[in-house]
């Protein structure tokens, strides 16, 4: 049985380890996709403490070599649930296996939001993709289509501009959310066109994704793009389903928890960007964990004493 069972490996689990086996406890990391959680798709990171800028795998590579320098075990598997055993045992349950722990720290992160839009699914992965750094290569010298008007998606349109033939950002609204000096770099550029008030209607292609449908929101009016690749930056949901038993959520599924982590059962605690908080960031992430990692030794410590 383990003193502590982290259920992802981003920057808020990886900090909880840290924590955690810096107290003399031990510890199991539990991630289903990528150590490092979203940070790893972000090619510079230029506000963590310590570093004028560095990428985010690089920082995610360097926090899981301390964690496993400490002493944490990792699984790569999926958790599907949560179940709660007598003497307040918690079982942690995923695709191919079971672990048990005496507590359990919930920092699973958030994921891509999807457009839901016919046409999606089937290229997900191959034409439409989350990650300029990561797959912008594939696109040099093609044309590319990317959708949202926030930060994310600006960077993603910034970088992509350096090696495709053209940048198309389609955005919902009026106006573009993201930061102004992102908004007059792409302004600038003679590769990128700004489509406003459009949403997506359909995702086109047969063997390969040959372009998207877009509608005008004021008119209802639509039209085709042709582009080679579709990059989507519309934000991030939580995926706290399987903790739905052990955790309250609100109305947007985020976990409810203060700074402290705890929730409504005992033992269970939860960290990072997949609680109720106003701030989601590298470092606020890292915060949670140490918050986490105190408070769940602290529970150990004492149910302990008290037999």
């Amino acid at each position: 049985m383990y003193d502590i069972i982290v259920i992802g490996g981003g920057p808020a689990g990886l900090t909880a380890a840290i924590y955690g086996l810096r107290l003399g406890k031990t510890v199991l990391v539990i991630e289903k996709e990528n150590f490092g959680g979203q940070m790893t798709f972000s090619p510079k990171i230029e506000n963590y403490p310590g570093f004028v800028s560095i990428s985010g795998s690089e920082l995610a590579q360097n926090m899981v070599e301390q964690a496993g320098a400490q002493g944490a075990e990792f699984a790569m598997e999926e958790v599907t649930g949560i179940e709660l055993l007598e003497n307040g045992v918690k079982k942690v349950i995923t695709d191919f296996s079971s672990y048990e722990g005496k507590t359990v720290i919930i920092a699973v992160g958030v994921r891509h939001r999807l457009l839901k839009v016919p046409g999606e699914e089937d290229f997900l992965g191959n034409g439409i993709s989350f990650c300029a750094i990561c797959d912008g290569a594939f696109y040099e010298g093609k044309d590319v289509a990317v959708i949202g008007g926030g930060n994310s998606a600006l960077q993603e349109a910034v970088l992509l501009s350096k090696t495709s033939r053209k940048v198309i950002v389609v955005q919902n609204l009026d106006f573009l959310t993201g930061e102004k000096k992102l908004v007059e770099i792409l302004e600038a550029a003679p590769n990128v066109e700004i489509l406003l008030g459009y949403v997506v209607d359909r995702i086109n292609g047969g063997d390969v994704l040959t372009g998207l449908d877009i509608k005008k929101v004021a008119t209802g009016e639509v039209e085709t793009l042709k582009v080679d690749g579709i990059f989507t930056a519309i934000g991030l949901e939580p995926v706290n389903g399987p903790f739905t038993g052990v955790a309250e959520t609100d109305k947007w599924g985020y976990l409810k928890a203060g700074e402290d982590g705890l929730t409504q059962t005992e033992g269970v605690f939860v960290a990072g960007d997949c609680r109720t908080k106003k701030v989601r960031q590298v470092s606020a992430a890292c915060s949670d964990g140490a918050w986490c990692a105190i408070a769940a030794c602290d529970f150990i410590d004492r149910t302990a004493a008290n037999g």
